[in-house]
């Protein structure tokens, strides 16, 4: 499974934006998309992700602000990210697990800077 993100970039705080992934390749079995974040000196973080049986899970600090959406037919998942603070700045990383197995898959990330 290969993954290709899309859609980072510079905004300033109280902005908006919306990152996208496709997931290509040979694609079988239950599976879940999700986006996760590293920043400086972090450790990577869930961000939001879909669970088994089609609901959603988010971060407290982005419940409110930030909202995933899947397209299953084009295996495509998206994060419309508003009101977006200082502390939103990382690596945005798109991940795409089969559930109940191991097989975990990530894309290469895109850069999320906001500005004061």
């Amino acid at each position: 499974v290969q993954l290709q993100a899309s859609g980072g970039g510079l905004v300033q705080a109280g902005g908006s934006l919306r990152l996208s992934c496709a997931a290509a390749g040979i694609i079988f079995g239950l599976n879940v998309m999700g986006w996760y974040r590293q920043a400086p000196g972090k450790e990577r973080e869930l961000v939001a992700g879909f669970l088994s049986g089609g609901s959603t899970e988010y971060a407290d600090s982005v419940k409110g602000r930030f909202t995933i959406s899947r397209d299953g037919a084009k295996n495509t998942v998206s994060l419309q990210m508003n009101s977006l603070k200082l502390e939103d700045t990382a690596v945005y990383y798109c991940n795409f697990r089969y559930l109940y197995t191991t097989q975990s898959y990530w894309g290469q990330g895109t850069q999320v800077t906001v500005s004061s």
